[in-house]
């Protein structure tokens, strides 16, 4: 198999801004690992992790314990982030090997993805589940740190609409995908387990073979030093306000539209008061709804923003088209109505994933450090998604209701294209 040259010769073209058009081959390997990102992932956080965390917990007294329970080891998941996507960015950043700084790396983060999943198959105890939940997404935070450093390394800023589409609209396949396997083929936790580990693996290796990187010199890597990943860690809002500004529009955004799907299931059974058998019927075709619209959008909306050449108003439009999904179902409680909210929040979230994420490569303060920043941008996806099932428990117990939940998200959303809309040096 021929490996592209997708990267500018010269001897910092590392570091440079790539001006070749990556090729159609190269995309596709590179959505390919993104499927198996998003199976490996999402199916086990819908069907898996929670089903396995009922077992151990038995028949508790309120739905919410559960979550809470679920949404403890999701949190502990979560911290894990924090750290391990800008330290392994700063890592791969500074890595020299011939492979180049990025591929050891997705090599790396797919082991460790696909070795926890297969061992989350095989524990038992709520200790050791949240142990390997934890190493799971540290493997997940080292892969797509990688994969998502690819795109500033070698895609021209022309193409990254297009390209971040084709990263985040096999997250409706994936997801689709891992839920039908574990439900309708692999029907224990542990087939389950070992299903989505081994999809992993075969769907990463394309990436593997198909991109060939401009590999970095001890002489012209960066400061290696505890020192300099401390200072980087600080990104100053003085210096850098556009970075800034779009990490926190991302907090924001994500927030919104993790509280306003992280519990959906629960708002079918108890918010529409029709049982937890019945929504779990109801939940699928809502689900498939919401992501044909995510895989329409990112795919459309990120083509178009590349031909306009424009990224913030989509980013806000995106975020606006959340902002009314959650209101909707703040002012209207019927199942009807959670098909609209759903359409509008998947066309608002596919548009905000796939534009967004062009938007964050441009507005990265240092080309040396590419990794680690996107590194820090990236826990503004992981983080609330994974914090979002203990807090929107939280949220509904002590509001005495879903409504309370839906308008924070609703806010949430709204309050990042207002805050998207302050970027400045990108259109």
């Amino acid at each position: 198999m021929s490996t592209p040259d997708l990267t500018v010769k010269g001897p910092s073209a590392a570091f440079t801004e790539p001006q070749r058009a990556v090729t159609g081959g190269w995309i596709a390997a590179f959505a390919a690992a993104w499927l198996g990102v998003w199976m490996a992932q999402l199916g086990p956080f819908q069907v898996l992790l929670p089903v396995q965390v009922d077992a151990e917990i038995g028949q508790p007294q309120d739905w919410t314990d559960s979550v809470v329970a679920f949404g403890i080891i999701s949190g502990i998941a979560g911290a894990a982030a924090i750290i391990a996507f800008p330290v392994t960015g700063f890592l791969s950043d500074r890595t020299t090997s011939r492979l180049g700084r990025r591929r050891p790396w997705v090599l790396g983060g797919a082991a460790l993805f696909a070795a926890s999943l297969v061992a989350l198959g095989f524990v038992h105890g709520i200790v050791l589940i949240a142990t390997f939940w934890a190493l799971t997404i540290v493997g997940l935070c080292i892969l797509s740190s990688a994969l998502t450093a690819l795109i500033s390394d070698l895609v021209p800023v022309r193409q990254r609409g297009f390209v971040s589409g084709w990263m985040s609209a096999p997250q409706a396949v994936g997801i689709i995908l891992g839920v039908l396997l574990i439900t309708e083929v692999f029907v224990t936790v542990t087939l389950g387990y070992i299903a989505m580990a081994v999809g992993l693996a075969i769907l990463v290796l394309p990436i593997v073979f198909f991109t060939k990187e401009t590999p970095i010199t001890k002489a012209e890597r960066p400061q290696f030093t505890l020192g300099a990943l401390l200072r980087g860690m600080w990104i100053s809002p003085r210096k850098h306000p556009d970075f800034a500004w779009t990490l926190t529009s991302r907090v924001l955004v994500n927030s919104g539209n993790a509280l306003g799907t992280g519990l959906l299931l629960y708002y079918l059974a108890f918010g529409l008061e029709i049982g937890i058998d019945k929504a779990e019927d109801a939940l699928l075709p809502l689900i498939v709804v919401y992501l044909i619209c995510v895989v329409l959008t990112a795919l459309v909306v990120g083509y178009l923003s590349d031909r306009l050449a424009r990224r913030k108003i989509f980013v806000i439009w995106g975020s606006l088209a959340q902002a009314v999904a959650a209101f909707v179902l703040v002012f209207v409680t019927s199942y009807e109505a959670t098909f609209v909210a759903g359409a509008l929040l998947g066309l608002g979230y596919g548009a905000f994933l796939a534009v967004d994420q062009a938007l964050a490569t441009q507005v990265l303060p240092d080309p040396h450090d590419r990794g680690k920043d996107l590194g820090i941008m990236n826990i503004a996806f992981q983080v609330p998604q994974a914090l979002a099932p203990l807090l929107g428990a939280f949220v509904v117990d002590a509001l005495g209701g879903f409504r309370g939940m839906f308008m924070i998200a609703a806010l949430a959303a709204a309050m990042g294209a207002l805050v998207v809309s302050l970027v400045r040096d990108v259109k």
